[in-house]
């Protein structure tokens, strides 16, 4: 036998239903459409990741040579 004896209840709680499912589904496409802009930012951060990987390594300064010279030099002032 149907739980709902009054027809104004049962009624109520058909609305009920069909908001539910409308709101699940507005919500469903919302999140498909979040998926897919998270897919566009992926892929473009993948894409500048590659070019950054591309470029040529930077240049190292190159090391000073140190001659007993500039050693006596200091002791000398001091």
């Amino acid at each position: 036998m149907y739980p709902y004896m009054n027809e104004d209840v049962a009624f109520e709680r058909l609305k009920d239903l069909q908001r539910e499912m409308e709101n699940s589904y507005l919500t469903a496409h919302t999140l498909s459409g979040f998926g897919t802009v998270v897919r566009n930012l992926s892929a473009r951060a993948w894409h500048l990741a590659g070019l950054a990987l591309r470029r040529p390594p930077r240049r190292r300064p190159m090391p000073r040579a140190e001659t007993a010279y500039d050693g006596d030099a200091a002791s000398d002032a001091a």
